[in-house]
């Protein structure tokens, strides 16, 4: 590698490094220079955190001077012609090495002699994973793997689970819980790491909420026309995700199943009187659930309040469209950030009240 570095303007290589760049940052330097040579690097064996500093490091490369970049590639140059062996560090790593050099019994005592395996919630990561996604656990891995993690399992949890794996499947793993019974405890917490390695990484969501939440705050915010012909397509075309999607809408006139009557005073008081007058009038003229939206609010507020609104309702007059809904939007949203205050507790489709 030494004679492809870089050298310095009068062809000697460079002596000196500014003290202030870090390891990691010239280790970065190093394989951006490796790369644009065009050299292979396989970095996928080191450790992930290793991996994630180094990416960083990369990402946060601009320019470099020559000079520098040719005293840190003869730096790293230097350490690697006087490296004479590496070791694969820890008895873990070398008894990987000597797999099926050395036997099965010198293996164990070595094992036994380093301690336990590093104990952590492997199992009880993989345990809480829901039965759909430990199938392809179950399908991917050997049958004497996935015995043993039938085995760890709740039995409840352990029964849902076989019946959502195809038969044969079932079969073979639950055949292979027969040669489960001379597994020791440390050979079951390192199946339980390399598993939970595997399939327990989290994984990055581009949003915080479902899909039908989303769309369900969107239409929330639209007019009901558009609310309603976007609600018909899906209908048509995903029945499921339409009704996922509406349970996740809450308009105006579902209020009387989705606000406890108790908790109607408290909702009132954080609406403008103006606005929730406008509200009510556009409700009152659209009728059906619209009104007994309103109505509910009226019907569950001291006598004497909900009067003083029915009389400014009747000297209201008519409202537009646009006016009504804007308003209507805003008491919706003053019962949502109830909720998300803690204040009330709102009643979801299907459910008992949901507590806040």
């Amino acid at each position: 590698m030494s004679a492809a570095l870089p050298l310095d303007a009068a062809g000697a290589r460079p002596v000196s490094i500014d003290p202030a760049l870090s390891r990691r940052r010239k280790a970065a330097m190093v394989v951006q220079l490796m790369i644009a040579e065009g050299r292979k690097l396989d970095l996928a064996a080191l450790p992930e955190e290793v991996q994630v500093s180094l990416t960083r490091e990369l990402g946060a490369l601009r320019l470099v001077d020559r000079a520098t970049l040719s005293a840190v590639a003869a730096e790293f140059a230097d350490g690697i012609e006087g490296l004479g062996l590496a070791a694969p560090g820890g008895m873990d790593g070398a008894l990987a090495a000597l797999d099926g050099r050395i036997s099965p019994a010198t293996a164990a005592r070595l094992r036994a002699e380093s301690g336990p395996p590093r104990v952590d919630d492997s199992w009880a990561r993989l345990t809480a994973l829901p039965c759909p996604d430990l199938v392809p656990l179950m399908t991917g891995e050997c049958a004497e793997i996935a015995a043993v993690t039938l085995s760890k399992l709740p039995v409840a949890k352990a029964a849902e689970l076989l019946g959502l794996l195809p038969g044969e499947r079932a079969r073979r793993i639950t055949h292979a819980m027969a040669q489960t019974s001379a597994i020791g405890p440390e050979t079951v917490e390192r199946i339980g790491a390399a598993l939970a390695a595997e399939h327990c990484r989290p994984v990055a969501l581009a949003f915080a909420h479902p899909a039908p939440n989303r769309l369900g705050d969107i239409l929330n915010s639209s007019g009901s026309a558009t609310r309603d012909s976007v609600l018909d397509g899906l209908e048509a075309e995903d029945p499921g995700f339409a009704r996922d999607v509406r349970r996740a809408i809450f308009t105006f006139a579902d209020i009387p199943d989705r606000l406890a009557p108790a908790h109607a005073p408290a909702v009132l008081r954080r609406v403008d009187q103006s606005v929730l007058i406008t509200a009510l009038t556009a409700a009152q003229a659209l009728g059906a659930g619209f009104a007994a939206a309103a109505a509910h609010l009226l019907d569950n507020i001291s006598q004497r309040m909900a009067q003083g609104l029915r009389d400014e309702i009747s000297e209201r007059g008519t409202i537009r469209q646009v006016e009504g809904e804007t308003a209507m939007s805003e008491v919706v949203a003053a019962i949502r950030a109830a909720a998300e205050a803690g204040e009330i507790a709102l009643v979801t489709p299907d459910t008992e009240e949901e507590t806040g």
